[in-house]
């Protein structure tokens, strides 16, 4: 099996190069409005929201932001099919602006831009994010009516468009081979995750250029394994309006689907580029993993004596359910760059089937 990814290194305003309704998945995580250290990249491409910083008015400022980005959402909506999903990682923000502490509640004015969009609003996951921070609030200490909760979580948003997805004759089998064990059902499909993020300095020995931020804002490539896994089959197209250091394609990448990102910066382009060529040995230990974790939950319940009926034959495995009997898992064989100086920048995957030892006990 061989698969496309694609970087296209301009804005995402306007996506000419995806058709309409050719896409089943968009993942991404984009600027924060009211963040400080994305002011900079908004007050570029509409300087009357740093106007409006530089005026202490932080309403005008929050709303242009957003109508930037709105336009980008209606972009998503064209390109997905019907039944196809958009899941945003976004963070609400905590703001000192014209002398007013206060909050920008950036997950609710996305809710309601995709709402007015037509698309389908679906219960949405908290992501929590672990901290050894000894300090749980803002402001005056132990004194009453001065001190603010501190946000420690982020929100990953699901939007659907139109009703659910049809499968086609031909895609059907695939939609199997597609499925994910039981336990991990019951895991990502839960309100609240639990991740650690990953690191955000930009470290990798390039200089951005004037006025470009220094911290990457990647999201963890569980977050991004786990709504691919859930959200899209194996041969699927995964899109990225907002690519930068390339994580949506790298899970793109390593379960199997074709994938297309959009990013400005030059520093992230190569950095994107550099994690989706050296991804195979990361992609080998997820799939590992989660064929161990598999193995260890059968081990379990056979120790405790708990039915499990079902056979996946290629995998070896004991399953919980009949879904689970065609479920595959692929490792990258290759990753090869197609093109290096046209743009967009290109690569090919190729997968195999991943090989492991037949289940034969709890001892295995």
């Amino acid at each position: 099996m061989s698969f496309t990814l694609r970087i296209v290194p301009h804005s995402s305003f306007s996506m000419e190069e995806v058709e309409d309704r050719s896409i089943q998945l968009v993942i991404t995580s984009p600027p924060y409005p009211m963040i400080e250290m994305w002011d900079e990249q908004f007050r570029r491409q509409d300087p009357k929201i740093g106007e409006a910083l530089q005026q202490g008015d932080g309403s005008i400022a929050f709303e242009g932001m957003h109508v930037l980005l709105d336009r980008v959402w209606k972009e998503c909506f064209r390109v997905l099919q019907t039944g196809g999903f958009l899941c945003i990682n976004i963070g609400d923000a905590t703001r000192t602006i014209g002398g007013e502490f206060q909050l920008f509640s950036n997950h609710t004015r996305i809710t309601e831009t995709c709402r007015s969009l037509g698309f389908t609003v679906l219960p949405l996951i908290l992501w929590r994010k672990p901290t050894n921070a000894p300090n749980k609030f803002m402001g005056s200490g132990m004194l009453p009516a001065g001190a603010y909760i501190t946000l420690e979580h982020e929100y990953i948003l699901i939007f659907r468009k139109g009703g659910k997805r049809v499968f086609l004759e031909n895609e059907k089998h695939r939609r199997r081979e597609s499925a994910f064990f039981w336990e991990e059902r019951n895991q990502w499909f839960s309100d609240q995750w639990s991740l650690r993020g990953v690191r955000q300095e930009m470290t990798n020995g390039f200089e951005p250029a004037e006025g470009a931020r220094l911290r990457s804002a990647a999201f963890p490539l569980e977050l991004a394994t786990r709504l691919v896994y859930m959200y899209s089959l194996r041969g699927d197209w995964v899109l990225d309006p907002f690519l930068g250091t390339g994580t949506t394609l790298v899970a793109s990448a390593i379960t199997g689907r074709n994938g297309i990102g959009y990013e400005l910066e030059p520093a992230l382009i190569e950095e994107a580029r550099r994690n989706i060529l050296q991804c195979i040995p990361l992609g080998e230990r997820i799939v590992e993993e989660r064929l161990e974790n598999h193995r260890t939950f059968v081990r379990d319940r056979i120790t405790q004596e708990k039915k499990i009926a079902y056979w996946n034959e290629a995998l070896g495995v004991p399953v919980m359910t009949a879904q689970e009997e065609d479920l595959m898992l692929d490792r990258v064989s290759s990753i090869k760059e197609i093109s290096e100086e046209l743009s967009p920048l290109s690569f090919h995957v190729t997968m195999e089937p991943f090989n492991s030892p037949v289940f034969t006990g709890p001892e295995s």
